[in-house]
Parts: C-alpha cells; structure tokens; sequence
C-alpha cells in the first residue's frame, strides 16, 4: 500500500461510523509494532509523531525518515502524521519531509490568532496536497491538569472549519491527555451535534482515559479519529517492569524492549477491530 492521505482515509471512515486508531510513535520500534498490528488487523493506521516526542530526539528527521520507512512498506494504509505542533516551521519541516498529515496547534491563541494562524497553515498544506487537523478548545490536561470540563460549541466549530478550510477537527467532549486510568465520561450528545454541524471528521484527543465501551459510544456518535498514547505508554512500560523484575541480570536492551512491544502491538491490533465493530 502506498503513504496514505490522512482526508481520504478518515472521510469513508466518518461517512461509516468507523473509527481510525492514530498512535504516537516516540522510539521507532512502537511505529513497527503499530504497523504490525495494523496488518494483522487488516485495518489502516496513523503513526502519530508529536513535537514533544521531536524535542526528545532533538530533530525530527531522524525519526520521521524511519517512520515513512515503515509506511511505504506496509501491506495496509498508513499515514504519517506530526502530532500537536504549535511551531510552523516545525509544519513545514514535516511537510517538506514527506509527512502526509499535520496537526496545528493553535488552541492556546486567542481565537482570532488561532483562525488566521491555521488558515495560514492550511493554505501552505494543501499546496502540497496534505492533510490538516486543527484543534478548537483546549483539550483538558494539556498542561498538566486533568480537567475535561471544556467543552467545543457546535456553531463555533461550523464557523472554524469553514474559515480554515481544515480537514479534521480535534474537539473538547470530556476527555483529558495523559489520563492513566479509563474513568473519563464523553459528552456523546455534544459529539453528535458537532459532527451535525461540520463536515469534517472529529478526532478525540486524550482517548487513553476513555473505557471501550465510551470509545464505542463516541464513534458511533461521530468521533472518527482516536488518539491514544498513554494507556499504551501505561502497558509498555508495565510488561518491561515486570520482565527487569524477573531477570534482573537482563543488560541487552532487545531483550526487555521484546515485551513490552508485543504488549502494545497486542492492544493496537484489538483496539483496531473495536474501533471497527470487532
């Protein structure tokens, strides 16, 4: 399968009320342990990297490079998404690196800044035929506060997606980054009026504290893009743990990363078929 357009495999999703499981790669052994899931699963997949994760590496071309690697060799659609950026230039890095999807941040900009900013961001992406996804209303916790109390309006989002011309819309309906348990509540009569009011799919951000039956119940309501990292993180790190405790002598780092990628290609692989109705 070739470098997939992150447009033209949300928009049947969204039109099927299927959802699209997006990853966030931060070393490149989870991008190989996504994309295996993803064929075992039969399902597409969206590589995930974030500017925090470039930040950790200290560029993003290493990084990405091998994540379009991985891509272009896969037996199903993958696309190759920068994650939560708030820095054009880091956009247009990502863009001239041959990602075919962006997400720019604005939404800590007053609402005026955030508009023209995106706008701006979207004339430059689709001039080279990529994919945008903009977010409207901070998603709780993303500076370090677990507070899903805000919440997208439906007519503002209408009025966004019409004045940037953005090709996904990343809302506020009750959930929270870095949650490490599955208890948050989503506002699915909220998801429903929002996918009524634009026609763009939506991408739920902070979807690691959301249960599988709430994830079902968002999708189903019109949520087609779902962003998970940190409920993986969570399995990742648990399974190495459990193997350093058991062989304490353990030094070769192939070892004890075995584990913990299989767990997590386990639980894309399941996640994949339960975002499809499997």
């Amino acid at each position: 399968m070739p470098l997939a357009d992150l447009t033209a495999v949300a928009g049947p999703l969204r039109t099927d009320r299927t959802g699209l499981g997006a990853f966030n790669v931060v070393h490149l052994e989870h991008g190989g342990a996504f994309v295996a899931a993803a064929e075992r699963a039969g399902r597409p997949v969206v590589l995930q990297v974030s500017q925090n994760a470039v930040k950790f590496h200290g560029a993003l071309a290493p990084l990405g490079t091998a994540v379009l690697a991985l891509a272009r060799a896969a037996s199903v659609d993958v696309v190759v998404h920068l994650d939560h950026a708030d820095d054009v230039t880091l956009v247009r890095e990502a863009i001239d690196l041959g990602f075919t999807s962006v997400m720019y941040d604005g939404s800590k900009l007053p609402a005026d800044e955030n508009l023209a900013t995106t706008a701006e961001v979207v004339r430059l992406a689709h001039d080279r035929g990529v994919s945008v996804e903009a977010e409207l209303g901070e998603i709780g916790g993303k500076n370090g506060v677990h507070d899903p109390s805000t919440r997208t309006d439906p007519a503002e989002a209408a009025q966004f997606v019409a004045e940037t011309g953005v090709d996904l819309l990343a809302v506020a309906v009750g959930s929270s980054h870095a949650m490490t348990s599955r208890g948050a509540v989503l506002d699915t009569d909220l998801i429903a009026e929002i996918a009524a009011a634009v026609d763009v799919p939506l991408v739920l951000h902070g979807s690691s504290g959301v249960s599988d039956e709430g994830m079902r119940a968002a999708i189903e309501a019109g949520m087609t893009k779902i962003n998970v990292s940190t409920h993986l993180n969570k399995i990742f790190t648990g399974e190495v743990r459990e193997a350093l405790a058991e062989n304490p002598d353990l030094v070769d780092s192939r070892k004890w990363f075995r584990p913990g990628l299989e767990a997590i290609s386990a639980e894309v692989e399941r996640l994949l078929r339960w975002y499809a109705g499997g």
